[in-house]
């Protein structure tokens, strides 16, 4: 697995690069056959925007399926990537229980193929160029009117799978492609463990 680890307005010195390649490569150790290249991002906040000065870390894992995030915030480097790594921890642990409470559920052909996250971040997000036109709208410059237009390719999923996929990148919903329906759906988390899922029902007028 490949480890890349930077800093934005910091300087990460060797050893903390040291210490956090060996903490995250035995934390996604049961991964190693999925996860190609982790990434760790520490970020000197802004006196401006944060007026603490506290730093933040943002670890990212790509590979085969999901891209999967956490992040957090702490005055010191590592206290932020313990933090971090904490959250990076329960969101593998709670995909790892849905998916032994429904591996009954799993189809064979679909468990082969790549599954692609579909969760939108706002924060990767960018604004649209000045003049376009979306979804029968026309914007144009910098009026009280915001729209944003994302595209993503995927693959049907089962609901159990929509879930999984959900707890692994970290989102309270999750945009999928039911498999048994090929309805649009989206599957969001309500109190404690329980879900609620919307499917859409496309009718076409005569």
């Amino acid at each position: 697995m490949d480890v890349s680890i930077t800093g934005r307005h910091l300087t990460v010195s060797d050893a903390t690069r040291e210490q956090v390649t060996e903490e995250l490569t035995a934390t996604v150790e049961k991964l190693r056959d999925r996860v190609i290249r982790a990434e760790v991002e520490f970020t000197q906040g802004d006196s401006k925007g944060d007026p603490d000065g506290e730093i933040r870390c943002e670890i990212t894992l790509r590979g085969k399926g999901p891209v999967i995030r956490a992040g957090a915030h702490a005055s010191d480097k590592m206290i932020a990537f313990d933090r971090a790594e904490e959250k990076l921890k329960a969101q593998l642990r709670k995909a790892a229980d849905r998916r032994k409470r429904h591996r009954g559920l799993r189809s064979a052909k679909l468990a082969e193929l790549e599954l692609e996250a579909v969760a939108v971040d706002d924060a990767l997000e960018k604004p649209i160029a000045t003049r376009k036109v979306v979804g029968g709208l026309e914007v144009t410059g910098d009026g009280p009117l915001v729209v944003r237009e994302k595209r993503f390719s995927t693959v049907p999923l089962t609901l159990a799978q929509a879930l999984d996929e959900m707890e692994l990148v970290g989102h309270d919903f999750f945009l999928y492609v039911d498999a048994e329906t090929a309805e649009p759906s989206v599957v969001y988390r309500r109190k404690a463990y329980d879900y609620g899922v919307i499917h859409l029902t496309v009718e076409t007028t005569t």
